[in-house]
This record gives C-alpha cells, sequence and structure tokens, in this order.
C-alpha cells in the first residue's frame, strides 16, 4: 500500500493506495497517530483506493476515532468503497465514524 498526505487548505488528507491490511494498517495508524498528536487535528481518509480493510486497520481507524472524540471531533472518511462500507457496517464500528461521498465535503464539514 502506499499512503499519499496532502493538505487541502487546514485539513491534512489521508489517501492510502490499496487494501488496508497488515503492515500496511500499521503505516495507516502511524500516520493518524501523527496527525493526533497536533493541537488541532483536522484530517480526513480518503478510501476511494482501499479495496479492502482487515480487522487491524478497523482497530486503527476506531482508535483515531475515539482519540478524536475525546477531543471533540470525528474521524472523517470520504470515497468509501462499497466493499469497505458493508466492513464497518457488519462489525458494527460505522457509527463510529462520519463519512461523507467527496472530499471537498469532508473538508467543508470542518467549518
Amino acid at each position: 500500500m502506499s499512503l499519499e498526505e496532502k493538505r487541502v487548505g487546514t485539513v491534512d488528507v489521508l489517501t492510502p493506495g490499496g487494501p488496508i491490511v497488515d503492515e500496511d494498517a500499521e503505516e495507516l495508524i502511524a500516520a493518524m497517530t501523527e496527525k493526533l498528536e497536533q493541537p488541532n487535528p483536522r484530517f480526513v481518509v480518503s478510501m476511494g483506493k482501499v479495496a479492502y480493510i482487515d480487522s487491524r486497520g478497523i482497530e486503527g481507524l476506531v482508535d483515531s476515532s475515539v482519540k478524536l472524540q475525546e477531543r471533540g471531533g470525528r474521524l472523517r472518511l470520504t470515497d468509501v468503497t462499497s466493499t469497505c462500507r458493508e466492513v464497518l457496517e457488519l462489525t458494527g464500528q460505522a457509527k463510529r465514524l462520519d463519512f461523507f461521498d467527496t472530499l471537498q465535503d469532508a473538508v467543508r464539514s470542518f467549518l
């Protein structure tokens, strides 16, 4: 998996390129942890290139979401593929995340 990072206005966008499984999940988790260490973490995970996510990837998203909620925020996901959305729904974790159809909508949600 590759992990692209870019900035859109004041929001960081993390874009994993490929399945979020095993070691690749750790790369995304490390990037989210780095963002969470900032004073006012504002980031979106763009999931359009993620065909599948395993239990470690789900755990990483949920852990980041919990940490954001403790600070008054929510983890925002955009462009979530139907397979990933279904996995998150079936595991009961979708309720812990905010879903947006487009990156622009996710970024605007911080305003």
